[in-house]
């Protein structure tokens, strides 16, 4: 058997090829866009793809399928219960797909029904040979996860509510996967990162029987509790999943690669005022704070990258990617993967465009933590400090006495603050500082309306990531007077200066 994990760590997510090496056949599952490693190893493994299969219909990137079936001529299979644009394979529950010799013989994958997450959702038990008694793993899908399950409310939007798709979930995990035998290894569609599920592990593989032992939903309980367990504090989901899920269902245009055509500022500017392009920033986070254009967004290229543009651009919005020289192409694909495919172009180094304009540009208004009270038990914010003064405020180098209030004067009467926790609801729920209200990232493009743009907006998240994209995004809607929280809530907990 030829078997291979396909881990991608900027969206967290794992697609597999199995083959039989007596035969050449082989199945490829889970693809993302771009398929250029699948094709080079099947091809040196002596392979040919007959079947792609999706585990279920994804949310959170666009799958390779249709790429696939066009470099191939592979056939397309889904759950049963699938319903898709285009035509595929339909997979019966307890199915067998055999890749040996015509005698039976051979590497077998096993279809097994495991409705929950979504409603076609399938997991594929993965035996060498047919009569093994102990398969060699099961890919799982966003059924199971390493250390949690998948989240069962995003079909809630279809009339499917949460509680119904868990019980669902439930079912599956214990008539269909937990009676696998304990050494069977699982191999899930994502680890840690994803927002797919609330506390994956960062581990890519595992077993049954250490999920069974040690994954928080799978322990003993009544099904309601698992029912309430399961649907309380699950991430916020990014803007563009149902973006993603229509594309995965009803079908989407072929990935066509090539870097993103070079653009002047003249022609970026014009792009964004007559066409309605987005600025996005990709440099790395001290680049875009130190100095940006005025009214971009801020995602960068050495985070998750795709998840976060997909959170604060909206599906179909044109791009202009300011991106470090020769990190444009990566940028171009990594927003292909999730179908963010209208990238006008990209302004070359722009460093040294912004250091050329600076009427264009200003820096990110950032504070230390112990400019608000004493971190998360203080008793609140201070009245000192920079908080609330000027949006462009010091910049991301400023010195320690400039950001603890060594520059201007405060004014004398100032609009109350909005402190403002963009981490996931559980993070929040876990500790926040005294008097935050959470607005997850995630949600927050759909909620600007619940802030006031005339008071005082500060930020906060865990590490000072996501505050910083939090704060470009209110930048760009207008908000005047924003900051964020250096380090984040971790700096803190943790009293760092």
């Amino acid at each position: 058997m030829h078997f291979a994990q396909y881990y991608l760590d900027c969206l967290s997510q794992a697609s597999y090829l199995i083959g039989d090496k007596t035969t050449g056949r082989a199945v490829l599952v889970d693809p993302r866009r771009d398929i250029d490693d699948y094709l080079h190893d099947a091809e040196a493994a002596g392979l040919r793809i007959e079947l792609v299969v999706e585990t279920h219909i994804h949310a959170d990137f666009l799958s390779g399928h249709l790429e696939l079936a066009r470099a191939t001529g592979a056939a397309i299979a889904f759950g049963e219960a699938a319903e898709t644009g285009f035509p595929v394979r339909r997979l019966r529950d307890g199915e067998r797909l055999s890749l040996g010799p015509d005698d039976g013989e051979g590497v077998t994958l096993t279809v097994l029904a495991t409705p929950g997450h979504t409603l076609e959702s399938i997991c594929l038990v993965i035996r060498e040979h047919p009569d093994d008694e102990v398969p060699f793993g099961v890919l799982t899908g966003d059924t199971l996860f390493v250390g949690d399950v998948g989240r069962p409310d995003l079909l809630s939007a279809a009339g499917h509510s949460a509680p119904d798709m868990a019980a669902r979930l439930h079912r599956s995990l214990h008539t269909k996967l937990l009676t696998l035998p304990d050494a069977t290894r699982v191999f899930p569609a994502h680890g840690a990162g994803s927002a797919c599920g609330r506390s994956l592990s960062s581990e890519t593989s595992s077993t049954i029987g250490d999920q069974r032992r040690f994954n928080y939903a799978l322990q003993p309980m009544p099904e309601a509790d698992f029912v309430r367990l399961v649907t309380a504090g699950q991430p916020t989901a990014p803007g563009y999943f149902a973006h993603d899920a229509a594309l995965n269902r009803d079908g989407h245009p072929l990935l066509e690669p090539g870097p993103p055509a070079a653009l002047t500022l003249d022609e970026a500017l014009e792009a964004r005022d007559r066409q309605g392009a987005v600025l996005l920033d990709c440099r790395p986070l001290a680049a875009y704070t130190r100095a940006h254009l005025v009214g971009s967004l801020h995602t960068s290229l050495d985070t998750r990258f795709a998840e976060y543009a997909g959170t604060v651009v909206a599906p179909g919005t044109p791009i202009v990617l300011l991106a470090d020289p020769g990190t444009e192409q990566e940028a171009r694909l990594r927003l292909a993967r999730i179908g963010y495919d209208h990238v006008l172009g990209h302004l070359p180094d722009p460093s040294a465009v912004l250091d050329r304009t600076p009427a264009l540009t200003r820096s990110s208004h950032r504070i230390r933590h112990d400019e608000l009270d004493a971190g998360p038990t203080g008793a609140g914010l201070t009245g000192a400090g920079p908080v609330g003064v000027g949006g462009a405020g010091a910049g991301a180098d400023a010195t320690g006495a400039e950001m603890a209030g060594g520059g201007p004067a405060a004014p004398a009467h100032r609009s109350p603050i909005q402190l403002i926790d963009v981490r996931n609801p559980a993070e929040y729920e876990a500790g926040a500082l005294p008097g935050a209200r959470n607005i997850p990232l995630a949600g927050l493009p759909h909620r600007i309306d619940e802030l006031d743009p005339s008071r005082p907006v500060v930020l906060y998240c865990r590490s000072g990531n996501r505050s910083v994209i939090a704060a470009a995004l209110l930048e760009a809607r207008g908000f005047g007077d924003v900051c964020d929280v250096v380090g984040g809530y971790e700096a803190a907990g943790a009293g760092v200066g």
